[in-house]
């Protein structure tokens, strides 16, 4: 994986960006830029890094993130191989800080969407009826043109504004403290577990993909993720097994296996913390939705 650069996605002549996302895999570096993004699942499945947050996500994943919050859609493994004919899709919008001015945001108008800017630092993952709303609008945004465009970005906006249907992701207090020269060593890490995680990884392994002494790499993950090496590990797994559990395919016990749990009582244990629910009452809650 290459560094995860702080990028900045928008044209000078624009005063938002809005693309259409279809390629093999979505971009595998872990980066941050100074605009808000909304972005769109329309195809793909793997895992989200949201800041300090690890979630899977699938088809219709959406979520709205703030200025240099870290992020990163890891599509699968599968989506990588050589003879892979598996594609990604995706709706992406960035709009800049200044998109209305600093001075039209402090206007009494614009308090629910100066709360909703203080929200998206977090990152929120949206759902319900304002799921359903915003993809909607984010495809009139794609199709129209001018200031037409605007107008829907904003009545998108307004409806996330005035809405509940949404889960913040970052931990609060959760600050982006990596630098460029940095995020290498973060982009490995995440590229060498999401591939690995099924096997046994050690972490005097994992600290030398990231060119460090053990003791050296848990300081430094514990800082920059906000959690220790073998809690994030726990939770890639995690995310994992809910994919494998939504679909029905395999028992708990075959889950567990899969994900890279070593005993059965381990997984349940460790799936609890992470979920709050046992695997049977996960695939009972989140199988009914589907």
């Amino acid at each position: 994986m290459k560094a995860a650069l702080q990028k900045s996605p928008i044209s000078e002549n624009r005063a938002f960006e809005v693309r259409h996302l279809l390629a093999p895999y979505f971009d595998p570096n872990w980066h941050f830029h100074p605009e808000y993004q909304l972005f769109l699942v329309l195809n793909g499945t793997g895992t989200r890094f949201i800041g300090d947050h690890v979630a899977p996500f699938k088809k219709g994943d959406l979520v709205f993130t703030g200025p240099n919050l870290p992020h990163l859609w890891q599509s699968d493994h599968e989506y990588f191989a050589d003879n892979s004919t598996l594609m990604t899709e995706g709706i992406v919008i960035y709009f800049p800080e200044n998109f209305l001015g600093k001075d039209l945001l402090q206007k009494k108008e614009m308090y629910k969407l100066n709360q909703l800017f203080q929200l998206a630092q977090r990152g929120m993952e949206l759902s319900g009826e304002t799921h359903q709303r915003v993809v909607n609008l984010m495809h009139q945004v794609l199709q129209a043109t001018d200031f037409d465009q605007v107008l829907t970005l904003l009545n998108l906006l307004n409806v996330v504004a005035n809405s509940t249907d949404y889960k913040l992701l970052a931990t609060e207090g959760y600050s982006n403290s990596m630098k460029e020269k940095e995020t290498d060593r973060m982009n490995r890490v995440y590229a060498y577990v999401t591939k690995n995680f099924r096997e046994k990884i050690t972490l005097e392994e994992v600290a030398g993909i990231a060119s460090m002494s053990p003791s050296a790499f848990s300081r430094y993950f514990r800082i920059h993720a906000n959690k220790t090496f073998s809690d994030f590990l726990t939770e890639v797994r995690v995310g994992h097994s809910c994919k494998l559990l939504t679909n029905q395919t395999m028992n708990v016990s075959q889950v567990c296996y899969e994900s890279g749990f070593n005993t059965l009582s381990n997984f349940n244990r460790q799936f609890k913390a992470v979920t709050h629910y046992s695997p049977l009452e996960y695939r009972k809650k989140y199988t009914s939705i589907i």
